[in-house]
């Protein structure tokens, strides 16, 4: 059964939060620190619903320090709008964000959208250029060299590299991530670029291309 953990120091929130997923059949853990959680713990959540702005030890830095620790998805719950703020947790590794306060089925929406991509298969392989994309382990190598791309950072490069030479805005790049309908925000899918070409430019390489004014491709 689909575990997930919720990380919030607003008891009304996580109150909401693990009602609202206990009737969808999830099993939900709860805390309202981050320094109650065992870090020997996180390999058997499957997401992670986390509040940027907490005493003691805030989101961010959480996120950052237990990214290294799993592979599962990590959503923000945040009441700030500032995109610094989206830049930062994308930056460390975050997957997504939900800015409170946030109703019932845009959580559901959210949580269903990144789980049903979890489980998603995918086989074989890919290869353009200097690039292999292992379809199964959902890595990228160059030469024998693996890259550190996260989760939705993957996602994005095998969506272009797949349809390569097609161009995709960013809130069709989002639309492809998370699959629920309301709009997603372009900050999100820019940052995650901007990471991506950070990585692949360290070995030398520009593969995705901006087309001005539309969005991205991969050449």
């Amino acid at each position: 059964m689909t575990r997930i953990l919720v990380i919030d120091d607003e008891e009304d929130i996580v109150t909401l939060v693990k009602n609202t997923l206990q009737l969808q059949n999830y099993l939900v853990d709860t805390f309202t620190s981050a320094k109650q959680v065992d870090r020997s713990k996180l390999a058997r959540y499957d997401l992670i619903l986390l509040d940027i702005m907490m005493p003691d030890v805030d989101g961010l830095s959480f996120c950052r320090k237990i990214r290294p620790l799993v592979d599962c998805p990590i959503i923000f719950l945040t009441a700030k709008s500032q995109e610094e703020d989206v830049v930062t947790g994308l930056s460390y590794g975050a997957d997504d964000y939900i800015c409170k306060p946030f109703g019932v089925q845009e959580l559901l929406a959210r949580v269903d959208a990144h789980l049903r991509r979890e489980r998603r298969e995918h086989h074989a392989a890919l290869l353009l250029g200097d690039v292999y994309f292992d379809l199964s382990s959902k890595q990228v190598r160059v030469s024998d060299q693996v890259l550190d791309l996260t989760k939705s950072e993957y996602e994005i490069c095998e969506h272009l590299a797949k349809h390569r030479g097609q161009v995709f805005s960013k809130d069709q790049l989002y639309d492809y991530l998370y699959a629920y309908e309301e709009r997603g925000t372009p900050a999100a899918i820019a940052e995650h670029i901007k990471n991506i070409r950070a990585k692949f430019r360290t070995i030398g390489l520009e593969p995705i291309e901006t087309v001005w004014g539309i969005g991205y491709k991969w050449n």
